[in-house]
């Protein structure tokens, strides 16, 4: 019987726009944004910062040396919220219903604090609430400096909920994260980028 259901963010609760994003780099001065970018886990100071070993005020840094010019920390916001796309309406219903359908639900994934700036605001959902509104508990690489799909992550937040893997339902865009979770023992859904899972998700959890 699943009890914790695990939501990846970009890709699922929202629509990822990676091309928006490796746009919005290249304009701010970073010419070969497409081969630093990745849908999924980031490189150089781009997991750096998703992995929590560097700072937002590290990167803009960094992120002025490639450019050739000093970047803002607004100009860097910018460019990271290129990958958000949409926010589906339909997903946060279903979150809502999940919790009043006595689920716990919980976020896990490779982020950042300037993507996270905008998630936890007022604006995320243009109805003045956070994400955090619709969720029990939220893990983040940055702060727990690990990464999908590093089956540490997984392990991390099993113990923080105190949860059974077999009791929990993960669901990612990204095949090599569903597959890490899989081998723990923990029950998977990897829908595409953007695809409306909303009455799927509910055939997962009544087969299980």
């Amino acid at each position: 019987m699943i009890k914790t259901i695990i939501f990846d963010l970009g890709g699922v609760i929202l629509t990822l726009d990676q091309p928006q994003a490796i746009s919005r780099f290249k304009q701010l001065g970073i010419a070969d944004a497409l081969l630093r970018l990745d849908p999924y886990k980031q490189g150089g100071i781009f997991g750096a910062l998703e992995e929590g070993r560097i700072d937002a005020e590290a990167f803009r840094r960094e992120a002025s040396q490639l450019a050739g010019r000093e970047l803002t920390a607004d100009e860097c916001r910018w460019a990271w919220l290129g990958y958000a796309k949409e926010v589906p309406q339909r997903n946060l219903d279903v979150l809502q219903q999940l919790r009043r359908q006595g689920y716990r639900l919980v976020l896990l994934s490779n982020t950042n604090p300037y993507m996270m700036s905008w998630v936890m605001s007022p604006e995320f959902d243009g109805q003045g609430h956070g994400l955090d509104h619709y969720l029990d508990a939220c893990y983040l690489s940055y702060k727990l400096g690990v990464m999908k799909p590093s089956a540490e992550f997984f392990d991390r937040v099993l113990a923080a909920e105190q949860a059974q893997p077999d009791e929990c339902l993960f669901v990612d865009d990204g095949q090599p994260n569903v597959d890490a979770a899989a081998r723990l023992g923990i029950h998977t859904y990897c829908p595409a980028n953007g695809q409306d899972w909303t009455s799927e998700i509910y055939e997962y959890l009544n087969e299980i």
